[in-house]
């Protein structure tokens, strides 16, 4: 039996894919925030998130209603990704104004 030298020698393992690295953001780019207000029977839901879109442009996609239900949804175009995290920003000032906190895992 005739062996070869790549039946002796043993394969390299192959290597893991390398990611490019990752800039992480300094502002928020989603957002989950709840009022839940028994007394009232207030029990809201206002998701926010920024996601680009085929333009080369932001959306700034809202998302709220009634806790259980899919609630309503909006879409709003910016021009670059700033804008669209300034009316993030504004769009939680107001809402944490109107009593609605940060969703909590537990």
């Amino acid at each position: 039996m005739c062996y070869t030298f790549q039946d002796i020698m043993p394969r390299p393992a192959p290597k893991a894919p390398v990611r490019p690295p990752c800039q992480l953001s300094l502002f928020p780019e989603t957002a989950a925030l709840v009022r839940v207000d028994p007394a009232i029977n207030c029990w809201r839901f206002y998701h926010l998130s920024l996601q680009p879109d085929l333009f080369g442009g932001t959306a700034l996609v809202r998302q709220w209603g009634r806790i259980g239900t899919a609630g309503r949804q909006v879409c709003e175009l910016h021009h670059d990704a700033g804008q669209a995290r300034d009316a993030l920003a504004r769009q939680l000032r107001a809402k944490r104004r109107r009593g609605y906190r940060d969703r909590t895992a537990g």
